[in-house]
């Protein structure tokens, strides 16, 4: 028996869901869920060991139900298993969440824009300027794109829908307690160490669908700024470097570049949406190449 197959239909209607009802209400996001098993692990405790085997079996715990209940969506025929599997993987990508979230930085108010960021990055943005603002909505922006879009469309064509919702997981989970901070430093490093491992190709994949708009200055940005971060240098500095703006998070990089505008997260968005129609049309041929085959056989 197959455990998992990827579907194009069921791809399609994601997409098309995703783009005209954007994301589901908090209740029914199964993302939200994805992160609420987190109490049950994090508990206070000074013992290392202890936070790393927590957040350990938090992660197995949590891919394994995910993993589970994908599979058993896959083996669904009929209308519902159709459109619970639609529902399920439009669930591990947001294109039209991400474009509306950064669309609303397009302002010359700083109070609004602040607001917007806030909304946006994990950084502290009460401080900062506005090109400050405008890069971390650009970072941002370049960052979820590989996130997002490319990461969970890469995994469903590697896995069906176990990939998409498996790396969703850890995504999530990444997100939530990945940080190095005291509290969780020990707990949250499996889910941002495999978070890492899971990004290694889908961040360098966007990043050279960036690269197509100006290959030039993207390969250059590239090559100047790619090892500021494991994965997210790599779309960030494509992303900079075809808009030739500077991004720069205070005291911990800064990419080269002009000052970036209000008007240049309205470059960015098209960007984006170019972006987006190439890696969905790339990845919708695969899946359809492969269904295929698979039907032949």
């Amino acid at each position: 028996m197959i455990l998992w197959k990827v579907n194009l239909l069921v791809l399609l209607s994601a997409v098309g869901v995703d783009l005209i009802f954007g994301e589901w209400p908090v209740l029914f996001h199964p993302v939200v869920w994805m992160g609420r098993i987190v109490k049950l692990f994090d508990i206070n405790s000074d013992s290392c060991l202890l936070r790393f085997s927590l957040g350990f079996l938090l992660l197995v715990v949590d891919l394994s139900v995910w993993i589970y209940l994908s599979i058993t969506l896959s083996q669904m025929d009929g209308a519902l298993g159709f459109a619970l599997q639609v529902y399920l993987l439009k669930s591990t990508f947001s294109i039209r969440a991400l474009y509306t979230h950064v669309s609303k930085c397009v302002t010359e108010d700083l109070k609004e824009l602040r607001m917007a960021v806030s909304r946006l990055v994990s950084r502290n943005v009460s401080n900062l300027d506005t090109p400050h603002l405008i890069s971390a909505a650009l970072e941002s922006l370049s960052e979820n794109m590989s996130d997002s879009v490319t990461a969970p469309l890469f995994f469903y064509l590697l896995f069906g829908l176990p990939g998409a919702v498996g790396y969703r997981v850890v995504n999530t989970l990444d997100a939530m307690v990945g940080y190095r901070t005291e509290k969780y430093e020990w707990f949250g490093k499996s889910s941002a160490r495999l978070d890492d491992v899971l990004n290694f190709i889908p961040s360098r994949l966007t990043a050279l669908v960036f690269s197509l708009f100006s290959p030039s200055r993207a390969f250059s940005s590239i090559k100047r700024h790619a090892h500021v971060k494991i994965n997210a240098a790599y779309p960030m500095s494509a992303f900079s470097g075809v808009l030739g703006v500077w991004f720069e998070k205070e005291g911990v990089y800064r990419f080269s570049g002009r000052e970036p505008t209000i008007a240049d997260i309205e470059r960015g968005l098209r960007l984006y949406l170019y972006s987006v129609c190439i890696i969905v049309g790339f990845f919708c041929v695969v899946v359809g190449v492969v269904q295929w085959k698979f039907m032949v056989v």
